[in-house]
């Protein structure tokens, strides 16, 4: 019964074809625009080399970056390698052409070379995960 339903000729005419091709067109535009329209980060640095410091010193670093692009940028997630750096997040979104901060704090107390990454996720279109580095050497106080 349903086998030569698919075989019915469908008259098609000129007017049909430019209004499926139309309809096609704007739905294709319309997700093109849309994708365009999103956050975008950029660091203005994504290493931070804190050179030779003393036991104890001030381990705070600063990552600044701005949303590059023309919808708000969320910072989801921001996690360090291990438990002897701490990066803060800001807590709220950035507008497009704004900066934002994201700290880093190391122990210090911890003496000898230091090589650490910082895995930032957020909802930018050009880079959805970042890895900051940070590294040093932490020598005893003299």
């Amino acid at each position: 019964m349903y086998q030569n339903l698919f075989l019915i000729p469908i008259k098609i005419n000129s007017n049909t074809m430019k209004n499926l091709f139309l309809s096609l067109s704007l739905l294709f535009s319309f997700f093109i625009c849309a994708q365009e329209s999103q956050a975008e980060i950029t660091f203005e640095t994504e290493s931070i080399d804190f050179g030779t410091v003393t036991k104890g010193s001030d381990g705070l670093r600063t990552f600044v970056f701005t949303n590059s692009g023309s919808e708000p940028l969320s910072i989801d997630q921001v996690r360090s390698s291990c438990g002897c750096t701490i990066p803060k997040k800001p807590e709220a979104p950035i507008a497009p052409g704004e900066k934002g901060e994201i700290q880093v704090r190391y122990d210090t107390n911890r003496l000898g070379v230091f090589r650490k990454t910082i895995n930032v996720t957020s909802n930018a279109k050009n880079k959805s995960v970042v890895a900051l580095r940070i590294q040093g050497t932490v020598v005893e106080t003299q």
